[in-house]
């Protein structure tokens, strides 16, 4: 196998390690560490840019007539709700700073709106136009429990119900339904170029491999300035794989009873760590940002055991 089959077969992890190799030379490499710092923050601004396109050329893919709520859609909405509620509760019995910092950062973990799930929902033979619906509506659910459960989370944490919501609105209207309705009025419209588009099988795929890399350098940013002991940094790491595959087992099990077992694996699993990240830091306590940013890695490196699965044996089974 040469090179470029490798890292086509396995994009999401060389992604991940292309991330990080970037990253450390530009910190640690002396001459290299000025132009890190500059650049660095333009391209993260440049993650958005890219969700936006690359949720575009899934969207050109799309009918408009799938695009109705389902049942399990519901279900796993109500799951997500009750294991937030079980973290609240959790949290407010512990005493320890450090232990209540790795619950935060399970609780974000959890808590946390569905990804840019279609793109790898497409790879691994699910619908996209479910996954589209799901992310509107778990983004909404989550424009209403956040400002309900975080002052629960950390007393200080100042959010409303209306600054959540608009917060939240804004990414969904920006990021998911401005490309939604942008692919569908060129489907509508330049019919001829959306079928262009939707020949290009992997193009979002790869989209998808370039923001993994940014994501995976601002992951080990926000890993290296923790500052909790050995044990604490090693939880905070370890915990969100468990999370991470509880949840995706949890969403598979219920998408089964519908015959959307891969669409509703991806929904429950798949998340948006960049909005984890975001909310952690502004609201709750800064170092349980490290969770959000380890289930950068496990729900990737599952994403990418699935890939692999499906490419090997025809179809998912787990």
């Amino acid at each position: 196998m040469g090179i470029i089959d490798f890292v086509k077969k396995w994009t999401l992890p060389c992604s991940m390690v292309f991330g990080a190799i970037v990253y450390t030379l530009f910190t640690t490499i002396s001459p290299l560490v000025p132009i890190g710092e500059a650049v660095g923050p333009y391209v993260v601004k440049i993650l958005p840019i890219v969700i936006f396109l690359m949720l575009y050329v899934t969207f050109c893919k799309i009918q408009i007539d799938d695009l109705r709520p389902r049942a399990w859609h519901f279900w796993l909405q109500g799951i997500r709700v009750a294991l937030s509620a079980i973290m609240v509760l959790a949290i407010s019995l512990v005493d320890s700073p450090e232990t209540k910092i790795i619950l935060e950062g399970v609780f974000i973990c959890v808590i946390c709106p569905t990804a840019a799930a279609p793109v790898i929902t497409e790879k691994l033979g699910g619908s996209i136009a479910s996954l589209t619906i799901y992310t509107i509506i778990a983004n909404c659910v989550t424009s209403i429990i956040i400002p309900l459960f975080f002052p629960m989370v950390e007393k200080s944490a100042d959010i409303s119900f209306l600054f959540a919501f608009m917060m939240i609105l804004k990414r969904v209207i920006t990021v998911l339904l401005l490309p939604l309705c942008l692919a569908l009025l060129t489907r509508r419209f330049l019919p001829k170029f959306a079928e262009k588009i939707k020949k290009q099988k992997n193009l979002a795929f790869y989209m998808w491999g370039f923001n993994l890399s940014i994501m995976m350098g601002l992951t080990l940013h926000n890993i290296v300035a923790a500052t909790v002991s050995g044990l604490s940094l090693i939880l905070l790491l370890v915990l969100p794989l468990g999370v991470t595959l509880l949840l995706f087992s949890i969403g598979k099990g219920v998408g089964r009873c519908y015959g959307e077992s891969v669409s509703a694996g991806q929904a429950l699993g798949q998340k948006n760590t960049m909005v984890g990240i975001w909310l952690t830091v502004t609201f709750l306590n800064p170092t349980a940002a490290v969770a959000p940013c380890a289930y950068v890695i496990w729900q990737n490196m599952v994403n990418a055991w699935q890939l692999w699965y499906k490419d090997k044996y025809g179809k998912l089974k787990w």
